[in-house]
C-alpha cells in the first residue's frame, strides 16, 4: 500500500499570513466594515472564504459574508497581478519534501485555497510536480470535512492507515481524524500547540526539521 504525506499550504508549506490579513482587511473596508484583528484574520486561515468570512463577520446576513469571500477574490487577484502577494516557503520545507520522497512517502495538499491560487503558489517555487494530489476548497467542501483527504487517498492508491495530514490548524487536524489519518501539527505555523493537540493532532513538529524525527512513533498509529 502507498503511503501518502497530505500537507496543507498557508501556514504549513508557505507563509502567506501577512498576505492574507492585508487582504481581509481591503476587502473589509471596501463593504464598509470595521476590519478584524490580525490575530482574528489568523485564525480562520484553512477554512473556505465563506467560512472564514462567516466567522470575521458573524453579525452580517449570509449574502454580505458571501459578497467579502468575493470582494477578497478579487482583491487577492488584483495583489497577484501587482506582485504584492508573498507565499515564501517555511524555512526546510525543501528538505523534508526531500526526505519523505527520499523515505519513500508519495506527497499532497489540502489547503483552503483555490485551485488556481495553489497552482500559482507551488509553479512559483518549483514543486508542482512533487504533489500526486492537489485538493482545494473550491472542490469540496470546508476543512474540517475529510473530503480533500479522501479524495487524495484514492489519488496516491493509499489507505486512511497509509497517510498522514501536516498542518498548522485545528481544522486540518480534524479533517485528518475524520478521514481516518494520522494528524501531525505544524508547530511553526498559525495555531498554537494546545489548539492544535485539542483539534486532534497527534504530535506536534515545532519545526519542519523535526517531522521526520517524529514519524516512527506516527507509523505506529499509521501501521497499527
Amino acid at each position: 500500500m502507498n503511503r501518502l504525506a497530505i500537507f496543507d499550504c498557508d501556514g504549513t508549506l508557505v507563509d502567506s499570513g501577512a498576505t492574507i490579513v492585508a487582504t481581509v482587511v481591503e476587502a473589509f473596508a471596501l463593504h464598509g466594515f470595521e476590519p478584524p484583528a490580525p490575530v482574528e484574520c489568523r485564525r480562520v486561515i484553512g477554512l473556505s472564504l465563506v467560512e472564514a468570512m462567516a466567522m470575521l463577520a458573524p453579525n452580517a446576513e449570509p449574502g454580505e459574508q458571501g459578497a467579502l469571500a468575493e470582494t477578497y477574490k478579487t482583491c487577492f487577484f488584483r495583489a497577484r497581478q501587482e506582485g504584492r502577494v508573498e507565499e515564501p516557503l517555511f524555512d526546510g520545507i525543501l528538505d523534508l519534501l526531500d526526505a519523505l520522497e527520499m523515505d519513500g512517502w508519495m506527497l499532497g495538499v489540502a489547503t483552503g485555497k483555490s485551485m488556481r491560487g495553489l497552482v500559482h503558489c507551488l509553479d512559483r517555487h518549483g514543486i508542482h510536480a512533487r504533489f500526486v494530489s492537489l485538493q482545494t476548497a473550491d472542490r469540496h467542501p470546508s476543512k474540517p470535512d475529510p473530503s480533500m483527504v479522501v479524495q487524495a487517498i484514492a489519488d496516491a492508491g493509499a489507505s486512511p492507515g497509509s497517510t498522514f495530514v501536516i498542518g498548522d490548524t485545528a481544522y486540518d487536524m480534524g479533517m485528518a481524524r475524520s478521514a481516518g489519518a494520522a494528524a501531525l501539527g505544524a508547530g511553526w505555523g498559525y495555531h498554537d500547540r494546545s489548539e492544535l493537540l485539542a483539534g486532534g493532532a497527534q504530535a506536534v513538529a515545532d519545526r519542519p526539521q523535526s517531522v521526520m524525527h517524529l514519524l516512527p512513533a506516527l507509523m505506529e498509529h499509521i501501521d497499527g
